[in-house]
């Protein structure tokens, strides 16, 4: 049983990996993201606003993650130009699009009030 959970936490990362390695947009968001955190400690963030930057950033890549996933099972499954799997990718490009909006809206109000 403890075996299966270091090989699950091997898999997990080993995922990880291939999305830093392969992805620019992951890298670009994961690169956004340690600037907040950056800003957010030169800013003596609350509790609350850290929490509040975590969650946004975490929500960001992880729908680059799955987007990424949705992607790369969709090539697969269908190499050729398929107008559903078409529409399937862009519906994954929206989540990314709509977490990070989410996101910067977030940001914009955590920040907001620290350059009043």
């Amino acid at each position: 049983m403890f075996q299966k959970i270091i090989n699950s936490f091997g898999n997990a990362i080993s995922g990880l990996r291939t999305v830093l390695v392969e992805e620019r947009n992951f890298k670009i968001e994961l690169f956004i993201g340690v600037i907040v955190l950056i800003f957010a400690y030169y800013f003596d963030f609350s509790t609350v606003e850290w929490i509040l930057c975590i969650v946004a950033i975490v929500l960001v890549l992880m729908s680059e993650i799955v987007n990424t996933a949705i992607e790369d099972l969709s090539t697969k499954v269908e190499p050729n130009h398929d107008p559903v799997i078409g529409r399937i990718k862009d519906m994954t490009a929206g989540l990314v699009l709509v977490s990070s909006i989410g996101a910067l809206f977030i940001g914009l109000m955590v920040f907001w009030n620290h350059f009043l």
